[in-house]
């Protein structure tokens, strides 16, 4: 062996055929209090078929091994991975040689092993206690006592937000963008008479604090510790001591007011009050709770998370495909308020078959859990199976704000109908729950049934499907909603990092459907390069010259493009137009069409684009040059001015175009936007089915259809800048504007209704979002402004 020639021997291992290294336990499987690092001395005396671990470590990986045993009672296994020259010398040596040999290789081995113990070992308590999984026994856990004057921490600030009680410094700079969590050890903590704080951890709390220490979040190191969660179970309060508790809490050893802590709750408050946060002191920590109000909540401090329901873990219920289904509204909550069961069983007998209403069974037969059955007259029904069979289920207020059946009505499919005024819902800082459920107010509660048939049949399937990915995604399991809690934090620290809207809402099959980003740029384009400005004209020379001049105005112009539409008339000689800082081209088309404002013309070399009319003579250098600016953050989106919006005709139903003043918009016009110059290659020559010829024989919808065309593509809304909401030329007649005649808003939303039938989906996006420039509106004087001169409405 190697070990005589000054060379590491082989790590001991364990033996084939011995007994595990860990034995199994039955829902915790660690053993709290076990040495870190065990010298090798500690290993060689390990009496026969006695299990050796190495301490704060994983159980070695099983590798090809030789093992031996001797006679003096020694289990020795020599690895094939770290031993080369062991199993082909030790055949070679005579018995007594071995046995001189190791003897004389223990000795030495001993030495160097308890002088490196005192030079080595570590001393701090804190960090031998790492939270692994072979670690998850309560046996054994140390004991600590807590005198009846122990201090208790303050009852909760609520005036707490990211900026004034949580340290980002503990967090610092690492590559990978991902906050660190220490899990402290597990100890039991009892008070002056010897009484447990709280019982025994649950098998969820378990699963959290499993996830999380398998996560990459995970750290045992304290000292790079950016986030800290206790191993005391709060996730029911129910099984607590509130003030003692709070005095295990004030014990830890980073406690600090609560300073940078994490501390899971799902069943707050208890009788009589059932308030809707933890009622434990917790001072500044952070609280995951599962029943928040809007008077409870810390907003962008607090994180909202599902009540976990077990029966997700226990019933195996297939997806079921979105449509209509055998009752159109169903609520099965039991232990609810006399109120609401009077207004439920008043729609159940207005609406007859359509609306089911479950309660508690009252005979059942023995052997049948009662949490898996609901009853409804003398007829039983299988719960949660029987969610499925709705189209909309009630989520009415319980004891508790936050109900676990919300996670039973999403698996089911079922778009749930959320009736509980100031519940905050799951992971709402993320979720874009508009997408999955409707939310009634309580005093509408009797006329929830004509509020749901006014949806449209398309947007309940969508709906439909929302929910059932919104459980699988972040309610299916105790892993789910841990991961997804730290998530929100690790946004909130490296929002430069934040995972997108998009990636939080979007179910896979869209995500990796036909929208994507086709720009493979930096994430602000040089603003060396600036913008080209294209000019669609036709015969409007003084106006066009006024655009001209204003353009002209703007810092980051790189090019002015006029492309001259009229095959019957020259342009203006060279000496007529005005004298610009910037290279201004002449482009004459063959054709009198709008499509060729969108022509990849060869003069465009800047990778921004500003399309806009030659009526367009309203809107200053400084509107501009801010909107040039937004668009080098998005480069991927149409950055514009006019904002429109399309919307659903429920008489008509087909789709309408709306240009009237709203806050509302799913369009930018064309006739003064921002856009990178790769969509006029897709517009020219990538438009699906007779898009193009159908702008080109009507003569209008151009700018529609280049939004039907970005949006489809990159999956994202538009972006409208500036507070203008309506465009005049003012010397314009309704002779020389397309967009004044009779005709213009009907063939714009037969527009609307043919590309979506082109495209096979409608992929305009409604948003509520305006960009301003800062200090656009704030009493500051002009000079400190980097752009004064923006219009107002």
């Amino acid at each position: 062996m190697r070990g005589a020639l000054g060379v590491r021997p082989p790590s001991p291992v364990a033996c084939p055929g011995l007994p595990p290294l860990v034995p199994a336990l039955p829902a915790q499987r660690w053993r709290p209090g076990a040495p870190r690092h065990p010298t090798r001395a500690a290993v060689a005396r390990a009496p026969r078929h006695e299990p050796v671990t190495k301490r704060g470590a994983q159980p070695e990986a099983a590798v090809a091994e030789e093992c031996e045993e001797e006679a003096v009672g020694v289990i020795m296994c020599a690895s094939v991975k770290y031993n080369i020259r062991g199993p082909a010398l030790i055949p070679r040596m005579k018995t007594k040689h071995r046995i001189y040999y190791i003897t004389l290789f223990s000795i030495v081995l001993l030495g160097l092993i308890a002088t490196g113990m005192f030079q080595f070992w570590p001393h701090s308590i804190e960090s031998s206690g790492d939270w692994s999984v072979e670690k998850r026994s309560v046996r054994d856990v140390p004991l600590v006592r807590l005198p009846a004057d122990s201090p208790v921490p303050e009852r909760g600030d609520l005036s707490c937000r990211m900026h004034t009680c949580f340290d980002v410094y503990r967090c610092g700079f690492n590559p990978k963008n991902k906050i660190k969590v220490y899990i402290y050890p597990l100890k039991k903590y009892v008070g002056e008479a010897g009484v447990p704080v709280s019982s025994t951890i649950s098998r969820e709390y378990n699963e959290l604090l499993t996830a999380i220490s398998d996560s990459d979040y995970y750290t045992d190191d304290v000292t790079r510790a950016c986030l800290f969660v206790p191993s005391i179970d709060l996730l029911n309060q129910n099984s607590l001591r509130v003030k003692e508790t709070a005095q295990a809490l004030a014990q830890l050893s980073r406690w600090d007011r609560g300073t940078n802590h994490l501390l899971f709750n799902m069943l707050p408050g208890g009788p009589p009050d059932y308030n809707t946060a933890l009622d434990v002191p917790r001072d500044r920590a952070l609280l995951a709770g599962g029943g928040f109000s809007t008077w409870t909540y810390r907003q962008g401090y607090d994180v909202s998370i599902p009540v976990y329901s077990p029966l997700s873990a226990e019933v195996d219920l297939p997806e079921k495909g979105p449509g209509p289904r055998r009752y159109f509204l169903l609520s099965s909550q039991v232990a609810l308020h006399p109120e609401y069961r009077e207004d439920l069983a008043a729609l159940q007998a207005r609406h007859g078959e359509a609306v089911l209403v479950l309660d508690k069974c009252s005979n059942l037969s023995e052997g049948v859990p009662a949490a898996r059955r609901r009853c409804h007259q003398q007829q039983a029904f299988d719960y949660p199976q029987v969610l499925q069979e709705a189209t909309f289920c009630m989520v009415l207020r319980g004891a508790r704000l936050g109900q676990a059946v919300l996670s039973d009505v999403l698996r089911a499919g079922c778009v749930p109908v959320i009736i509980a005024d100031s519940y905050v819902l799951p992971f709402s800082e993320v979720l874009d729950w508009k997408r999955a459920s409707v939310v009634v107010p309580e005093e509408k509660m009797s006329d929830v049934y004509s509020i749901l048939q006014s949806i449209p049949r398309r947007q309940i399937e969508e709906m439909q499907r929302q929910a059932r990915w919104f459980w699988e995604a972040y309610f299916q399991s105790i892993k789910a909603i841990a991961l997804a809690t730290l998530q929100i934090i690790n946004d909130r620290i490296y929002p430069y990092a934040a995972i997108s809207y998009e990636d939080w809402n979007d179910p896979p099959a869209v995500k990796w459907g036909s929208v994507s980003n086709p720009l493979f740029l930096p994430l602000i384009p040089p603003q060396s390069q600036g913008f080209t400005a294209i000019v669609l004209t036709y015969d409007r020379v003084e106006s066009l010259f006024r655009v001209i001049t204003e353009v002209s105005k703007v810092p980051s112009l790189s090019k002015l493009l006029v492309v001259w539409n009229n095959q019957n008339k020259n342009p203006p000689e060279d000496s007529l137009w005005p004298k610009i800082r910037v290279p201004l081209k002449v482009v004459r088309t063959a054709e009198n069409k709008l499509s060729n404002r969108f022509f990849p013309y060869d003069e465009i070399e800047t990778e921004a684009v500003l399309a806009i009319d030659d009526d367009i003579i309203m809107l200053t250098s400084d509107e501009l040059q801010f909107g040039y600016e937004v668009w080098r953050e998005f480069p991927d989106r149409l950055v514009g001015y006019p904002g429109r919006l399309h919307l659903w005709d429920h008489e008509m139903n087909k789709w309408k175009y709306e240009s009237e003043w709203t806050n509302e918009v799913s369009m930018v016009l064309t006739g003064a936007a921002f856009y990178h110059k790769y969509f006029n290659y897709l517009y020219t020559y990538k438009m699906p089915g007779d898009i193009k010829n159908w702008v080109d024989a009507h003569m209008n919808c151009e700018d529609i259809a280049m939004n039907f065309l970005v949006a489809n593509v990159t999956g994202k809304a538009v972006i409208k800048v500036t507070p203008r909401k309506k465009f005049k030329c003012p010397e314009c007649t309704a002779i020389d504007g397309l967009s004044l005649d009779q005709t213009h808003m009907v063939e714009r939303s037969e527009c609307i209704n043919k590309f979506a039938s082109v495209f096979g989906t409608m992929p305009l996006k409604v948003v509520e979002h305006r960009a301003d420039p800062v200090l656009y509106k704030d009493d500051f004087p002009e000079k400190l402004k980097s752009f004064p001169n923006i219009g107002s409405l």
